[in-house]
């Protein structure tokens, strides 16, 4: 399951927008997880903004992000938030 987000929307408005059905139809994040509200707030405190799209894959979030202008393809520990790949989106 991939969630897109406008740079238009605020963290508050994309989450409460989505019920946790649609946010984790599909592979769930793994038990014991960060809130992705936490995630996504974390990642855009880095510079990370616009975030155009989160999916959960093989147990760790996949994010598609804007930094100094360039389109970022991360990969960011559920358990943690930290970023554990960070590379140009090509």
């Amino acid at each position: 399951m991939s969630i897109k987000k406008s740079g238009l929307l605020s963290t508050a408005a994309l989450l409460s927008a989505l019920t946790a059905s649609q946010i984790y139809a599909g592979e769930r994040p793994p038990a014991g997880s960060k809130p992705l509200v936490d995630i996504i707030q974390a990642l855009e405190a880095q510079g990370y903004s616009p975030i155009t799209e989160i999916s959960m894959d093989n147990g760790v979030w996949e994010v598609e992000a804007y930094k100094n202008n360039e389109e970022r393809e991360l990969r960011v520990n559920p358990l943690t938030g930290e970023v554990v790949s960070d590379r140009l989106d090509d």
